[in-house]
């Protein structure tokens, strides 16, 4: 692979920018600095990814074939699904029985081996060790997850050590934020990162998962595999689409993308014998009609998606269903039974060889399962809340089987650039993605300006309502409007909120320009690394 260090990346956390500089400084590519990057996340943002969450990532190589990297983890060989319906009827929102195999190490090593450039994830583990072990401090992020959660910080004796100060009071902005077993887990990562599935970490981490309560043993760490897949694939407008396939929501972006571009009535009216093109509406009543038509084929996708994603190993899905999902036609969608804030970081990086990368981590909701293994330091994700407990559903609990996932990275190339981009918003991040990658297809847009437009989400609990709400920031639809013309009831927020996503873009135009932005709504920014320029292949924009 390319080993240039021309090259943009995007993250949500200044301390991930500056080891993915690092990794640029040694010759790294775009996924060498992602990889940093990543590592990097899982000590300063706890609350989002951790090394014991999950990955999903797309790439794109410089000959222009794009491969889907899923590293999801499965529930535990001897889960007691029936224990589970008698303690509640449904899955918990938190706890032991949430935890699934964490899956982000092992696709960070399968990234390298495939893509990256000798030792350089072994020099991002020891990088991410120093700063878990001097460096790191509390974001602003970090700080309002602490506030936030509290309650569930004090319950849980790992993330009580981890969040409070020595006088017993949380954690602030700016605070140290030492992680000791975590600088030494890292460390041993970097000699053999498998070590994590099969080795001394194994162990430890098998051990802490057995007195947290969990099901989870070492066999079942031992047979984690990542899988590199074909992703999906959708052409529209000049630009073809790739998304990760099941147990990801990639296909319901794809479904969203590919119905998506509202089209005002245009067709020509008969007056005095004449043809007359009807006059476009006013630009607020356009920017109402866009918001319903795309809310409206967001719940459609979103409700085809809770009836129909699961594992494509364990049951045969109905992959045309979610794209193509049927119109609810009046139902009411299905309600997800908690709000999973938090959840992600996405990280996206492209070189001038046409090398790049969206990579999304995460613990699902802010701190996981609520569990911080004190021996190891490492946060444990609750992605098995996302199981359903009903016979039959594709997504149905069963040993070694994967829970769908909200992770949706995408790609996308034209005659004219290649994007990168992915964002932090749970079950939202379709809805996020289809109101900004259209728009940064254009070459001469700027993508920072693209990311700082007002946006909306439209969901129910996981968004904090009870019923299907629009939620607005403010100028994404026009201040007057309280219902949609689909039925939606519209809440205006007060400013900028988390729940429209966190965005990263990356882009290489068709004549070597590389550029990008950070979501303004989170920490981070955007570094671009100098060094000559690399010639790209003849035939593709990157």
């Amino acid at each position: 692979m390319s080993t240039g260090s021309r090259l943009i990346l995007a993250a949500p956390h200044p301390a991930a920018l500056a080891a993915a500089g690092r990794a640029a400084e040694r010759g790294g590519n775009a996924v060498d600095t992602a990889l940093a990057a990543a590592a990097a996340l899982t000590v300063v943002y706890p609350h989002q990814c951790s090394l014991g969450g999950d990955l999903i990532a797309l790439v794109h190589s410089p000959d222009g074939t794009v491969h889907a990297i899923v590293s999801a983890g499965a529930a535990a060989q001897n889960v007691d699904v029936e224990a589970l319906r008698a303690a509640d009827g449904r899955m918990p929102a938190q706890g032991p029985q949430t935890v699934t195999v964490p899956g982000v190490v092992a696709g960070w090593a399968a990234l390298a081996e495939s893509y990256g450039t000798p030792g350089a994830l072994a020099s991002a583990l020891r990088d991410a060790a120093d700063l878990a072990e001097n460096g790191a401090t509390v974001s602003p992020g970090l700080a309002r997850a602490v506030t936030e959660r509290a309650e569930q910080i004090a319950a849980d004796p790992g993330l009580t050590t981890l969040l409070t100060a020595p006088d017993g009071s949380p954690l602030t902005e700016g605070a140290p934020l030492p992680q000791p077993q975590l600088a030494a887990v890292l460390s041993d990562l970097a000699d053999d990162p498998w070590s994590f599935y099969r080795g001394e970490v194994a162990e430890a981490l098998a051990e802490g998962l057995r007195r947290a309560g969990s099901p989870l043993t070492a066999a079942d760490l031992a047979a984690h595999r990542p899988e590199t897949v074909e992703p999906l694939t959708l052409d529209t407008a000049g630009t073809r689409w790739w998304a990760a396939p099941p147990p990801s929501q990639g296909a319901t972006l794809l479904a969203v993308l590919g119905t998506g571009e509202l089209r005002c009535d245009e067709a020509p009216r008969k007056g005095r014998g004449e043809l007359r093109a009807q006059p476009p509406p006013p630009r607020s009543q356009q920017r109402t009609h866009a918001a319903a038509h795309l809310a409206q084929l967001s719940q459609d996708a979103s409700a085809a998606r809770d009836r129909l994603l699961g594992d494509p190993r364990g049951t045969q899905l109905d992959l045309d269903g979610l794209l193509h999902p049927a119109p609810l036609a009046g139902a009411d969608p299905p309600k997800p039974p908690s709000r999973p804030s938090g959840d992600t970081v996405a990280i996206t990086a492209v070189d001038a060889s046409g090398l790049a990368i969206s990579l999304i981590q995460s613990v699902y909701q802010t701190f996981g399962s609520g569990i911080c293994d004190p021996t190891t330091g490492i946060v444990l994700h609750n992605r098995g809340s996302a199981f359903s407990l009903d016979p039959g559903h594709p997504a149905l609990i069963g040993p070694g089987l994967r829970p769908p996932h909200t992770l949706c990275p995408i790609l996308g190339r034209s005659a004219d650039l290649l994007l990168a981009a992915g964002c932090q918003g749970g079950r939202a991040q379709p809805q996020i993605l289809a109101q900004t990658v259209p728009a940064l297809m254009d070459p001469d847009a700027d993508p920072a300006t693209i990311l700082d437009r007002p946006r909306w989400v439209v969901g129910a609990r996981d968004i904090g309502h009870e019923t299907q709400t629009l939620l607005a920031e403010p100028g994404s639809v026009p201040t007057a409007t309280t219902t949609l013309p689909s039925g939606l009831p519209v809440v205006v927020t007060p400013g900028r909120t988390d729940l429209a996503g966190h965005t990263q873009a990356v882009r290489l135009t068709a004549d070597g320009r590389l550029d990008g932005a950070a979501d303004p709504r989170a920490d981070g920014g955007t570094v671009l690394c100098g060094g000559p320029a690399i010639p790209v292949p003849e035939g593709h924009p990157a």
